[in-house]
């Protein structure tokens, strides 16, 4: 599985690299804390892979890497060879960049 640290996500979104954010997390989850990603629950993600690209990279993130490895897993079996895991998650996130941000 490709992985992509939270230094070279915060790189793609500073030089306005096109790529798409997916963030699998709860919805309570994601109203407490985001980072601007495309809010698809992992539950759903399969169903609503429609709304997933197939043709340019997609990184796809929860708190801590674990569901977001799950999330690759269901759609690789779906045919996508794009994804990236944000290694640690939300939380890496906040320990490298953020540490001001709420995380439950």
């Amino acid at each position: 599985m490709k992985e992509i640290t939270v230094e070279e996500l915060k790189s793609k979104i500073d030089n306005n690299e096109d790529f798409q954010l997916i963030d699998v997390r709860e919805e309570f989850e994601y109203e407490t804390s985001n980072i601007n990603g495309e809010h698809i629950p992992l539950a759903e993600v399969v169903l609503e892979q429609d709304k997933i690209s197939r043709d340019k990279p997609v990184i796809i993130h929860c708190r801590s890497g674990k569901r977001s490895a799950q999330a690759i897993m269901l759609l690789e079996r779906e045919g996508f060879d794009n994804l990236y895991n944000l290694e640690g998650g939300i939380l890496a996130w906040r320990d490298e960049l953020d540490p001001d941000m709420e995380v439950y």
